[in-house]
């Protein structure tokens, strides 16, 4: 498997995972107002169906129609993360020459995406906390089997 460099830094604290799997572009948002709560957020591919509900699977109050602040803030960190048009090639998104968050999000609510099956968020999350659980070991120089495709950059010095 080929690991893809981000196409820009990026700051962690809002959308710490985001990904796209799936047929959707999927992720986990940090709520504004508690540090506790999280969203997992999501839009599918052409349909541009989406959802967005807490960790706790209660629905967002502002997913009621539209695309909610924690989808535009997805879609904006997607675009850090994969470059834009790479983005608008997998949600198959025709945005224009130029693309930006603002732009992409426009075009997919120019469609009237209806409410997506948030059936995925508890793998999204899942995959999410097992992503935090890697930050929790202790360093070291030694194989971790579940790692095992990420690339080396070269020989460890003993």
């Amino acid at each position: 498997m080929r690991v893809v460099p981000s196409a820009r830094p990026r700051k962690l604290a809002k959308v710490p995972f985001v990904e796209l799997a799936d047929g959707r572009l999927q992720g986990v948002v940090s709520s504004g107002s508690d540090i506790g709560r999280v969203y997992v957020s999501s839009v599918a591919a052409s349909t541009y169906a989406f959802s967005c509900s807490t960790n706790n699977n209660r629905p967002c109050g502002g997913a009621r129609g539209s695309f909610c602040n924690h989808i535009r803030a997805l879609v904006g960190e997607a675009m850090l993360q994969y470059g834009a048009e790479r983005v608008a090639r997998y949600l198959k998104v025709e945005a224009g020459e130029s693309v930006d968050a603002p732009s992409l999000t426009s075009a997919m609510t120019a469609a009237r995406p209806g409410a997506g099956d948030a059936s995925a968020a508890a793998q999204v999350f899942s995959r999410f906390l097992r992503q935090l659980a890697y930050l929790e070991l202790a360093a070291t120089t030694a194989p971790l089997p579940e790692m095992h495709w990420f690339p080396t950059t070269g020989a460890v010095a003993a």
